[in-house]
């Protein structure tokens, strides 16, 4: 799964790296968990040209009565989510990039019950897009309205393996284009690009504890430990 991560970067560099057309409005984050605001890329019919917004993470399917579903639906699964009814629709019509530089993962240790965090990034800490996946919610009762979303997990890759048998799906740059266009209607060309990330292009090291509570969003989140417990 992917519970935690961070984006450390400018908007001046994500503008460059996702070649974007406005500078978009982020600050540094260490420890992005559910339920806070995440900035992803969208496109709609009626704005074609991709643009940052910020989405809660979990998604409240449009049809949900109850917006606490979203606190299940932080992930979904890249090998049912054509299918799972929360999902389905959409994977055919609303998906977007989520930005990030780096992920946390947790490792159970041999007679030890705290799990050790990880760090994962790709070489360089350069930033890169998770596939996920949006939707519009409106509140039944109150007329509220949310914009929430999700981040697709795939299996294992060889460095992730030893970690936790699950990673998020990173989508290589060239997918970038169909994955947001909402009218691209290839199942299968998009269910493939749901695939785990190359593991030689992605490194790891241990970190403290201290990002096991969401409140801590702060640099030593992302430092790596002195020694390798």
């Amino acid at each position: 799964m992917c519970g935690r991560f961070s984006l450390n970067q400018t908007g001046e560099t994500l503008a460059e790296v996702f070649q974007l057309q406005a500078v978009p409005p982020v600050f540094p984050r260490y420890n992005i968990a559910p339920s806070q605001p995440l900035a992803a890329i969208v496109t709609t019919p009626a704005a074609p040209t991709p643009q940052v917004d910020f989405r809660l993470w979990g998604l409240i399917p449009s049809w949900a009565k109850d917006p606490t579903i979203g606190q299940r639906l932080i992930n979904a699964r890249a090998e049912t989510v054509a299918e799972k009814p929360s999902f389905r629709a959409a994977f055919k019509r609303r998906r977007c990039l989520i930005l990030a530089d780096g992920f946390y993962e947790w490792q159970a240790q041999a007679n030890r019950k705290t799990k050790q965090p990880y760090y994962i990034f790709l070489n360089g800490h350069q930033p890169f897009a998770f596939a996920g996946l949006w939707e519009h919610w409106s509140d039944p009762v109150s007329g509220g309205e949310l914009e929430t979303c999700t981040i697709l997990t795939t299996a294992a890759n060889e460095l992730m393996a030893p970690i936790h048998n699950r990673m998020p799906v990173i989508l290589a740059p060239e997918d970038y284009a169909p994955w947001l266009d909402p009218g691209y209607d290839q199942p299968q060309v998009l269910q493939a690009m749901l695939r785990p990330y190359d593991s030689g292009a992605m490194e790891r090291y241990p970190v403290s504890t201290l990002v096991n509570k969401p409140q801590n969003d702060l640099p030593d989140c992302i430092a790596p430990l002195a020694e390798t417990p």
